[in-house]
């Protein structure tokens, strides 16, 4: 009896032990796939090749509230990069800029008017404890008023090629600039923008100004004598309250929140050498915002290793070389200039492929080269294929492709060889139209 029991409990564990094999999947690519996100708008992308990793309705344009401040951001750094600021550059605060500081329910650190503020105190105000007066302040010292700044945002908005509107510097929305709403601009209006844009001006700000992250990822500093925290609670702060959402690799770099916006937030971080960026647009509450952005940070890196899918001089079979008019030789090889290098997620390498795409500007109209030709003359480009589901592409035009480019010269044939071969191609026409003129006659 007591063998017999002891046979159903052994059995009763092997099935249970099965069962958690099938019904487990740890990382599970297909599981994550679609995260269950919680947040109206999302994406993900690797920052070194611009993939994009994931999206959620990421075309929705939507109030990023202060995360508008990392386009004020961009154009701060670009007027010190071009010399008309510096570092050390002071000015005054005006009665708007001042207006919004002592508003009390707006984020602010408390400025003085008659007194000298300079662009890197006022910059790690803005960057750091997102406040939107001395937001305000720069944009008028770089353009003279915040009208004039809006314009500049917009203009650099459409050379990096986002979908969005700025109405304001500072990311509030216009009925709470009590009246100062930019010229141009309504009361009503709101800044807009879609979280690919979002994420493609956090990856335009790192690329151009990689210094941006030297202030981002300050948890805690001192403005006019007194203690401003930033609002990224992923960032290692001190505070106990905010250890659960330290994110291990986050240096910055944008929080946002307004009533018409909600909870937004652009994160980036590094694992081993590796940058991801992430946006989550509306959520719900501050804690929201950074669980999600967890999420999909998590996803990233759990999921992503990255591959060199085809090396450098690589040759795409079946396209080795490509046909040479009035050269001495007649056809010349191609090649990658580059590899391509790029983040795959579990074993779907083999769902990559390539697909030339010549310039035609540099074939005659029967697809050849024309001699001469240079070795490593870029010919055109090699495009990344992805023969799978769930292609998010990349964050900019430009990526997912590198140029082909010629493995050898060729020299242009002398006039002799040029003649022999007009030659043999005028008899050869004749030839074969007096065949077509033969085979008309049966």
């Amino acid at each position: 009896m007591f063998k017999h029991h002891k046979k159903i409990v052994s059995l009763f564990f092997i099935l249970t032990v099965l069962l958690g094999i099938f019904t487990y999947q740890p990382n599970n690519t297909k599981a994550q796939a679609s995260l269950g996100l919680e947040a109206e708008s999302a994406i993900l992308v690797d920052f070194d090749t611009g993939k994009v990793l994931y999206e959620k309705n990421a075309d929705v344009t939507l109030p990023p509230a202060s995360m508008t401040k990392m386009m004020t951001e961009y154009l701060v750094l670009e007027a010190i990069k071009e010399g008309k600021i510096s570092w050390d550059t002071t000015t005054q605060i005006s009665d708007y800029a001042y207006a919004i500081s002592a508003n009390t329910s707006l984020s602010g650190v408390g400025l003085e008017q008659n007194k000298q503020y300079t662009v890197k105190d006022l910059y790690q105000a803005m960057a750091i404890n997102s406040d939107n007066a001395t937001t305000i302040a720069l944009a008028e010292l770089v353009a003279g008023s915040e009208s004039e700044f809006v314009k500049l945002m917009n203009k650099k908005a459409e050379d990096m090629g986002l979908e969005s509107k700025f109405v304001n510097s500072s990311g509030l929305d216009n009925k709470d600039l009590g009246g100062n709403h930019p010229e141009g601009t309504s009361v009503e209006d709101l800044n807009l923008l879609t979280a690919r844009s979002t994420a493609k001006l956090a990856y335009n700000l790192i690329k151009d100004f990689p210094e941006v992250l030297e202030t981002s990822s300050i948890p805690q500093t001192t403005f006019d004598g007194q203690v401003i925290d930033n609002w990224n609670r992923m960032l290692p702060h001190e505070g106990v309250n905010f250890k659960q959402f330290y994110y291990e690799g986050v240096d910055g770099l944008k929080t946002g929140y307004t009533k018409s916006g909600g909870y937004n937030f652009t994160g980036t971080a590094v694992r081993n050498g590796k940058r991801l960026i992430s946006v989550v647009m509306k959520t719900e509450s501050e804690a929201q915002r950074f669980q999600q952005t967890s999420k999909l940070l998590d996803y990233g890196y759990n999921n992503f290793t990255t591959e060199e899918l085809f090396p450098k001089g690589y040759q795409l079979e079946g396209q080795t070389s490509i046909p040479v008019s009035k050269g001495k030789e007649d056809a010349v090889e191609v090649s990658l200039a580059e590899g391509i290098t790029l983040p795959i997620k579990g074993d779907e390498a083999e769902q990559y492929t390539i697909e030339y795409e010549l310039d035609e500007s540099k074939l005659n109209e029967d697809g050849e080269l024309i001699a001469p030709i240079e070795k490593g003359a870029v010919i055109g480009k090699a495009k990344l294929v992805y023969k799978g589901e769930n292609d998010y592409g990349y964050i900019s035009d430009n990526q997912g492709s590198v140029p082909v480019v010629t493995e050898q010269a060729v020299e242009k044939a002398n006039w002799f060889m040029l003649t022999i071969g007009a030659i043999g191609d005028f008899f050869a026409n004749i030839f074969s139209s007096a065949v077509d003129w033969i085979k008309g006659l049966f």
